[in-house]
């Protein structure tokens, strides 16, 4: 769908109220997606053209925001993304930001210190979600600080929409203002974005996607998204994404099994964080010998890294791409050995040739369909 002649077709506007001509069917397209959308999260209200994740943040700190502001969020080093506040971001230009970070004891969110620092702060948004937070985030609990405070809550659930979708995380449009994520990762759609958000906040969001931060929507990847949408209702999916998780919990396990220091000891989600300070090699050399493999990981900082963002001290993993493949427990057992072996001797080359042809014959037993 993405690839179709929809993408030939200019649409500035919304269904109905567009700027150019001959859109009656992109309108039939549009009004489908927001349809499945709002079906699939339960939302008063969905917006489905924003490009991208940051843009969909951009919009709603333009729609509910005034330049200088208060946003509290979770920091870069600690989870968070780039458009939550980063002091290289356009955000933190803008915005006074404030940013909490995980309890360096337990690894997980402290509910409570975030509660003290937007008591302090008094943020006019507190946004929540994370790209490398292994745990379940309690939304709930986020939309009562941010409601204790008078501020909104921005729910950013572009990792784990997949599991939101299914049940198998708890749903922040219940709770929250408003809510993003993009169409890809575990949602397994095109890449794009979508906003959801309450009924009485719809023309703010919209005016702040279009004309606010965009131009004309991509349909063909709109159209995309209706059927990404329309996917996630059925058992099939729900099915892949409980083998997601599954297999995340079972190779954070088979890792730890390994010798490696698993943040917060574990994960509840998708994706699992691991601390590679002590076996003395960093993010970076990890991801190079690894890749060389055929192992793709990323590196990433860890809670309280003092290293920086391009040589950080972690990598972090995914299991939706092994399981679209097919692969289950055991080929995440399987994986973790090989893992393990790479980032303990990355410099010896016998070994970084034998994972190779253990990892290519693995592929050729699960190709890509």
């Amino acid at each position: 769908m993405v690839g179709s002649v929809l993408m030939n077709k200019y649409a500035e506007g919304y269904p109905g109220k567009r700027y150019y001509g001959g859109n009656g069917v992109i309108d039939q397209v549009e009004s489908e997606a927001i349809t499945a959308a709002k079906k699939l999260f339960g939302a008063e209200h969905a917006n489905v053209q924003p490009y991208s994740g940051t843009p969909a943040n951009l919009a709603v700190y333009a729609a509910l925001l005034n330049i200088g502001d208060t946003i509290l969020s979770l920091s870069l080093e600690h989870g968070g993304h780039l458009s939550h506040g980063h002091k290289v971001s356009f955000v933190s230009k803008a915005y006074k930001v404030v940013q909490y970070g995980i309890n360096p004891e337990t690894g997980l969110l402290d509910y409570e210190e975030i509660r003290k620092l937007a008591r302090i702060f008094k943020p006019k948004l507190i946004v929540c979600g994370a790209t490398a937070y292994p745990r379940k985030i309690d939304f709930a609990r986020f939309a009562a600080i941010a409601k204790e405070v008078g501020a909104y809550s921005l729910a950013d659930i572009s990792h784990i929409a997949g599991l939101v979708a299914v049940g198998l995380h708890q749903n922040p449009v219940k709770y929250c203002d408003v809510a993003t994520s993009t169409t890809h990762k575990t949602l397994r759609g095109p890449r794009g974005a979508i906003i959801l958000c309450k009924k009485e906040l719809a023309e703010k969001i919209d005016k702040a996607v279009f004309p606010g931060v965009q131009g004309g929507p991509h349909e063909n990847v709109i159209a995309a998204k209706a059927i990404c949408f329309q996917t996630a209702k059925t058992p099939a999916f729900k099915k892949y994404i409980q083998q997601v998780v599954n297999n995340a919990k079972t190779l954070a396990k088979a890792l730890a099994k390994e010798g490696l220091q698993v943040c917060s000891g574990g994960t509840d989600t998708h994706l699992i964080l691991v601390d590679l300070t002590p076996i003395k090699i960093t993010g970076q050399q990890a991801e190079t010998a690894l890749e060389k493999c055929g192992i793709i990981v990323n590196k990433n900082m860890i809670p309280g890294d003092t290293r920086k963002p391009l040589d950080p001290s972690g990598i972090r993993l995914g299991t939706p791409a092994v399981t679209t493949r097919g692969m289950k427990e055991p080929e995440m057992q399987r994986i973790a050995k090989l893992i393990a072996l790479v980032v303990k001797t990355p410099e010896n080359s016998l070994v970084l040739k034998q994972v190779s042809a253990d990892i290519k014959k693995l592929c050729k037993k699960f190709p890509i369909r």
